[in-house]
């Protein structure tokens, strides 16, 4: 385990930097989730190292494979300045502790919901799960473990999670890509919907 997280971390090094600050915290029954942040000029990045420790488990299982299965690290990428975006830390580690407390597998398409805002003033309280490689390259493992994906995360407002669970998460990405929507916004308000 601890050997996986080394290369995450090596991985999350080589593609954001050095991090400027990381906080831990863990849950009852749960390994340890960190939050690294990074600065890259006008934007924080916000990656969680530990929940590729274990691979996610289907909750129908009636075991739980301890090697393969799919392993992630979330990413979140917000523009300073604007809000208090560092109470992001705690909402961020619950929903990297997700698969082991709630069996979740997190995969792309999918929206995760901390109920409450992401951080102070924040209109967003759930994310959507976008397609992973753009930023941080997925991380090969020795076989047969499967690769750790780097999950970036979209806030999403009250609004717009309710469109997705209906229209589909294809369907809110293009409406975001067609009103230019800046997802990196703390403040944005939602895209507008038919």
């Amino acid at each position: 385990m601890g050997e996986i997280l080394a290369l995450v971390e090596a991985r999350l090094l080589t593609a954001l930097g050095e991090p400027d600050a990381r906080a831990a915290v863990t849950f009852l029954g749960t390994d340890r989730i960190e939050v690294l942040r990074f600065v890259d000029g006008d934007v924080v990045r916000y990656a969680t190292l530990g929940m590729s420790a274990q691979p996610m488990a289907d909750p129908t299982a009636v075991l739980a494979d301890p090697v393969k299965g799919p392993r992630a690290e979330l990413v979140l990428s917000v523009r300073a300045g604007l809000a208090d975006t560092d109470k992001v830390l705690r909402p961020l580690a619950v929903l990297a502790a997700s698969p082991q407390v709630e069996g979740l597998v997190v995969a792309p398409g999918a929206s995760l919901d901390v109920g409450e805002p992401l951080w102070p003033g924040a209109p967003f309280s759930s994310v959507l799960v976008a397609e992973p490689g753009g930023l941080v390259e997925d991380l090969e493992l020795d076989a047969p473990m499967d690769p750790v994906m780097f999950l970036p995360l979209l806030p999403m407002t009250h609004n717009e999670a309710a469109w997705k669970r209906v229209r589909g998460a294809q369907e809110l990405q293009e409406r975001w890509l067609s009103h230019g929507t800046d997802l990196r916004d703390p403040l944005r308000g939602s895209v507008p919907l038919d």
